[in-house]
């Protein structure tokens, strides 16, 4: 669930870096396509689409958690939520090879849906594992991960680092990092108490 805030960090931050690389990318991809410039308008529009469209992958995502975390479980659910995430870091990470700027739309997109449905269920699945005298400590570590996710996506996107015009789509693709850590680990925890015991019936497993 850690993986997934900090994913949700990296998101928000990592974009910002490579944005007039994007845009140049965006230019040279329509020229090819359509044999004139786009106009600066149409760019500008483009570009605030793929920084807005994660924002609304995330209302997608959140909107499903409830149903999914009941359907699947928690623990489930968060493993789900990988999906979208790896997809999106591929698609984002592939299109400058095969010179499609909406592949980073669609990618943001699959990114913006991991985040709102990893972010909601790793709450409820930390603080329904967690001891009561604990649940107020990791309820914070949400938080902390998106914090620390925004720093290290600031930090990757330095020119030093990874913010220059070669490397993006690698910059891009960073994000699918947590989510391999999470697919690693993530099923060796147990699943939610409450949810065993309320949506599947299961009373040994709970206790």
């Amino acid at each position: 669930g850690l993986t997934g805030a900090f994913h949700y960090g990296l998101q928000i931050s990592i974009i910002n870096s490579p944005a007039e690389y994007i845009q140049s990318f965006i230019r040279e991809t329509w020229l090819k396509r359509y044999g004139s410039s786009p106009s600066a308008e149409m760019v500008t529009l483009m570009w605030s689409f793929i920084v807005s469209i994660y924002s609304i992958g995330g209302l997608l995502g959140s909107s499903s958690a409830g149903y999914l975390s009941v359907r699947f479980g928690r623990k489930k659910t968060m493993l789900l939520a990988n999906i979208p995430a790896l997809l999106g870091a591929a698609l984002m990470g592939l299109s400058r090879l095969c010179g499609s700027f909406e592949m980073i739309i669609a990618g943001r997109l699959f990114s913006g849906v991991c985040g709102g449905l990893a972010q909601n269920v790793h709450i409820m699945f930390a603080g329904e594992c967690a001891p009561q005298n604990l649940r107020g400590l990791i309820a914070i570590t949400a938080s902390t991960s998106i914090a620390v996710g925004k720093f290290v996506g600031f930090a990757l996107g330095l020119r030093e680092v990874l913010g220059v015009e070669a490397l993006w789509p690698i910059l891009l693709t960073a994000n699918a990092v947590p989510v391999l850590v999470q697919c690693l680990t993530l099923p060796f925890f147990p699943d939610s108490p409450r949810y065993l015991l309320i949506d599947r019936k299961d009373k040994e497993g709970c206790i």
